[in-house]
Formats: structure tokens, C-alpha cells, sequence
């Protein structure tokens, strides 16, 4: 059926406001548009379970990188940075937060180590931004948006990835665009992350906000004062293994790979006792097993929907409706890819589908190819902030919630949702009909 997708991304939207777990709410669409499309309940369950293998990689990686976090906690050079935080930037907490989204933002271009930086930056943070009685839904705002913007604007890094996975797939649907020009396509709809920003910053989530008071659900994270310690030698070995492990990442483009060399090199260090391996891996699975499992369930979802085609069926039954109005045309296939992206959580794996989709609409709509480019790239990075399934809210969350303290949900999805796909929407559509 045609509106499978839409009716699957309902229920797995009310289930999660439900508060509903997250992974409960993805099998549940996946079962649903499985069932949907004429499978039985088994036959949508094998589908989705054949297409958790697809990001077997991305889990693994994951729960070392949340080791590897956990190796670098027993350095104390976390304590460090707190430490100056507090000295610098207590009671600024605008300040505080505008610094996380630029950091945020180098993990994606400068140094492409995409959600390993917010497991070790973060929870040391927590009790500090509960004394400033800072809202974490801004944090959370600033977290998304540094993972977010700059691979939409930029041709670096992750976002040479990004404009590359756009040009590709124009090129295989009949369109040939530069890197350069699809850049130049995706400013005006990037432009309006900065809005959404600003917007969660300054206006949504400036007032101070008491600390939620419940039972701790992960480490009790907490700083001893301004001087908490001193650089010794073991800070500067940490050092050593982080460095190595941004270098392997950057040259061989291999999560994994990278994040057990930073591990091997904390045991061989001697930073981490070996007695205490178990420990470090059990709480870096504690720390990012659950983001990784939701990985897996979201690509099994994502199988669900391109075995029984119901993306396609349902773009062709929106292309009854289009006319030759390119504004209504516009809006409708931007609203396709936010319930698309809503449902996979991923940018990057809803472009080869949307391109195939798009590319023939546009052709025949008169659109140019730089518009196109505007409407495939604003129509996969829809819904990526905003998704339960998608790294850029499951990532913020995995720092945010180590005290257990912060929800997914109504504390990160629905506030990164409403500042970013919004103004990425409005500016998205009004770049397609000028460009």
C-alpha cells in the first residue's frame, strides 16, 4: 500500500511521545508496514531482521567507541576540561553552549569523528550544567546542529560524503552536477539550521531550568571543584591514544579499526589496568550498546520499506496529485522525504532512494538541476534531526542521558525536530523555486 510509510512513521511517532521505548516503536513500524503491503507478521518480521545486518558495522563500532570513552574517563583528563569549563564559562551559559555546538560542528568536517566526541566531552558536564541550572534541551539543540549543518553545507568531511552520495545518485537518474554546485544548492536550506539554532539558543530555551530530580540511571557524574586535577603523564598518553585513533579513522575511514586501536593503546599505556578490560567494555556497551541496537532495528525498518517498495508507491501516488505547480510540487516531495528520513534515521541511506524517485518529477516539473539537487539534499536531511532512530538525536541522547536525567523523546527529538525541520523545510522549499 501506498501509505504504508506514512501510517508506520505514525505509529512509530505516537508510540515514542508514548514514551514508549524507541526500539519497541521501530519494530512496531516495521511490523506494521511489513503487514501493510500484504506480508505476513512473520514474513515483515524475517524482512526486518535480514536488513539488521546492514548496519552490523556502524553498532560495532559504537559500542567501542563508547569503550574507548569510558578508557579515556580513567586518564582523569576529563576532569581537566571540566575544570576549566567551570572556570571560563560558569554562569555563561550561552556561552557555554554556543562552544559545544562549534565543537559539535569540527566532529563532522575538520575532524570527522561524527558522535565519539559526546560520550567523553558530555557526561562529565552534566552536574555543571545542573548547577547553572541549564536547559539540556539547548545542549541537545547545540549537539544536533553540530552534527547536522555542517555535512549539509559543507563538501568536507562527512559532507564530501553527503554532496558526493547526491551527486551519484542525480548522475545514475540522468542529471550531472558538480560537488561545487550541489554546495551551492544546500546553503539557503542549511542557512536555516542556523536560524533554528539561534532560535533554541536565544528565544526557546534561554530561562533556567531546574534540574530533573530522579533516580540514576547511569553514573553519577560529578566535578570536585575548579582545580580537579593536574596534566601528569598519563593526560599526555590519552592524548597520544586519541590522536592516534583520529588519525586511523581519517586515513582509513574505519570507525572500528580506530576506535580498538585507542583501546589497545590505553591497555599498553598502562592508563587502564588490565584487570579493569571487562569493566571498560561493559560500561562503554552500557553507554552506547542501546544507540547501537537502535541502529540496527532503524536498517531493518529501512529493509521493510525497499523490499515492499512503499516509498516508491507512495511517491507515485503524490505524483497523481502535483499538477505543473512547482510550489505545490515542491512541498510535497519535501514532505515525502520528512516522513521517509522520520522513519530510516538516516540522511545519507534515504538519498539513493529519493534521487530515483525525484529526479523524473523534477525533469518534467522544469525544475533545474541545482533546484533538484536543493529538493534531494533538503528532502534527506529532513527528519534526521527529530528521528528516535537517528544518531544525530540517539547521540546528544547517550551523552545527555548518562545520569539518566534527560529523555529522548521530549527532551531531544521533539525539540531538535521543531528547530530544524521547520526552518530546513521553509528554507529548503524557497531555495527549489529560486535556484
Amino acid at each position: 500500500m501506498a501509505w504504508a510509510v506514512v501510517v508506520s512513521v505514525l505509529v512509530m511517532t505516537v508510540l515514542s511521545l508514548l514514551r514508549v521505548n524507541v526500539i519497541i516503536a521501530i519494530l512496531a513500524a516495521g511490523l506494521t508496514a511489513g503487514v501493510m503491503n500484504g506480508e505476513t507478521l512473520m514474513g515483515a518480521l524475517d524482512m526486518l531482521v535480514d536488513g539488521m545486518g546492514d548496519q552490523a558495522s556502524v553498532a560495532l563500532s559504537y559500542i567501542l567507541l563508547g569503550a574507548f570513552a569510558v578508557a579515556i574517563s580513567y586518564s582523569g583528563i576529563t576532569s581537566l576540561l571540566v575544570g576549566y569549563l567551570l572556570r571560563v564559562l560558569k554562569n555563561r551559559k550561552t556561552m557555554m553552549v554556543l562552544v559545544i555546538a562549534f565543537v559539535a560542528s569540527l566532529s563532522q568536517n575538520v575532524i570527522p569523528v561524527h558522535i565519539a566526541f559526546i560520550p567523553i566531552l558530555i557526561p562529565p558536564l552534566l552536574k555543571l550544567f545542573d548547577e547553572m541550572k541549564l536547559d539540556r534541551r539547548a545542549v541537545a539543540a547545540a549537539l544536533t546542529f553540530g552534527l547536522k549543518a555542517p555535512y549539509v553545507m559543507l563538501p568536507i568531511g562527512f559532507g564530501y560524503i553527503f554532496h558526493e552520495t547526491i551527486q551519484s545518485s542525480m548522475s545514475s537518474n540522468g542529471i550531472e552536477l558538480g560537488i561545487g554546485s550541489i554546495a551551492q544548492s544546500l546553503i539557503i536550506p542549511g542557512s536555516g539550521m542556523i536560524v533554528g539554532l539561534l532560535i533554541a539558543i536565544f528565544v526557546t530555551y534561554r530561562r533556567r531550568r531546574e534540574p530533573a530530580v530522579l533516580p540514576t540511571q547511569g553514573k553519577d557524574y560529578e566535578h570536585k571543584g575548579v582545580e580537579v586535577a593536574h596534566f601528569n603523564h598519563k593526560h599526555g598518553l590519552t592524548l597520544v591514544a586519541i590522536v592516534v585513533t583520529l588519525f586511523i579513522q581519517a586515513i582509513w575511514e574505519n570507525l572500528i579499526i580506530a576506535a580498538l586501536a585507542g583501546i589497545i593503546l590505553m591497555f599498553v599505556f598502562r592508563i587502564v589496568p588490565y584487570k579493569s578490560g571487562d569493566k571498560v567494555v561493559n560500561d562503554g556497551i552500557g553507554m552506547m550498546g542501546f544507540i547501537a541496537f537502535v541502529m540496527l532495528v532503524a536498517a531493518g525498518y529501512a529493509n521493510v520499506l525497499t523490499e515492499t517498495e512503499s516509498v516508491s508507491a507512495l511517491v507515485e501516488v503524490s505524483s497523481g496529485y502535483l499538477g505543473d505547480n512547482k510550489a505545490f510540487i515542491a512541498f510535497l516531495l519535501l514532505l515525502v522525504g520528512l516522513v521517509v528520513t522520520m522513519g530510516i534515521g538516516s540522511s545519507f541511506a534515504t538519498i539513493p532512494i529519493l534521487a530515483a524517485l525525484f529526479v523524473p518529477i523534477c525533469l518534467s516539473a522544469g525544475f533545474s538541476p541545482m533546484a533538484t539537487a536543493t529538493l534531494i539534499g533538503t528532502a534527506g536531511a529532513l527528519g534526521d534531526a527529530g528521528s528516535p532512530a537517528s544518531d544525530s538525536t540517539l547521540g546528544p541522547t547517550s551523552g545527555l542521558n548518562a545520569d539518566g536525567k534527560h529523555n529522548h523523546i521530549w527532551d531531544t527529538c521533539v525539540p531538535t525536530f521543531l528547530h530544524y525541520n521547520i526552518p530546513l523545510f521553509i528554507f529548503g522549499w524557497a531555495a527549489s523555486l529560486f535556484l
